[in-house]
């Protein structure tokens, strides 16, 4: 709008929902799953859990590994990249998904709710427009370990009042049928638009 004067339709990505299986039975760890660059802030993560003494696996690699390894204490396991099924099984069984980067959209967020496994994630960016705090999970409001390990706290708190059923059926909100079915309605909408202009010119 402010470039263009033109307002923009907004679709969301595609996300892979049917590769997930909702899991109820959660077992006593928390999950982080990311590529190890500096704005995912897996060294705040691994800080943060260091200090609260709680257990965190951490999937992923890249060129921060060396430096968030230096953050992780006994209860945080660095796994690396993990194949699918094994990364999938983890993420399901997990009491809560962490996730402290902003982003423009974050599909791995939706992809653990789609196990029914709730989000701690910075409360910037599409994680506002996916993940409801109190009822998907918990956002945290600034980008530091102590706001994120009061965030873990509230979960902590809250943790037993947060249905699997719907956080699975709001990372639905989100599937590839959707997309295909948003995307092809876009199109034929601007389509349709497209022959009537013309028809009215050629009149």
């Amino acid at each position: 709008r402010r470039l263009y004067g033109r307002e923009a339709a907004v679709i969301y990505p595609p996300v892979d929902t049917e590769a997930f299986t909702l899991e109820t039975k959660k077992q006593d760890y928390f999950i982080t799953v990311s590529r190890m660059v500096p704005y995912k802030r897996l060294d705040l993560i691994a800080e943060a859990f260091t200090a609260l003494g709680l257990p965190l696996v951490i999937v992923g690699d890249g060129p921060e590994r060396a430096r968030v390894a230096a953050k992780a204490g006994p209860t945080v396991k660095l796994l690396g990249a993990l194949p699918g099924p094994e990364l999938r099984r983890l993420v399901s069984k997990a009491r809560a998904f962490i996730f402290a980067a902003e982003e423009d959209f974050g599909i791995a967020p939706v992809e653990a709710m789609a196990c029914g496994t709730p989000v701690i994630g910075y409360g910037k960016g599409a994680l506002l427009e996916t993940v409801a705090d109190g009822q998907h999970g918990v956002l945290f409001r600034e980008q530091t370990t102590g706001s994120l390990a009061e965030a873990v706290s509230r979960f902590e708190r809250i943790e037993k009042t947060l249905d699997p059923d719907a956080i699975r059926r709001n990372a639905e909100r989100f599937s590839r049928a959707r997309f295909d079915r948003e995307f092809k309605a876009f199109v034929d909408s601007k389509w349709a638009e497209f022959k009537g202009r013309k028809a009215s010119l050629a009149g």
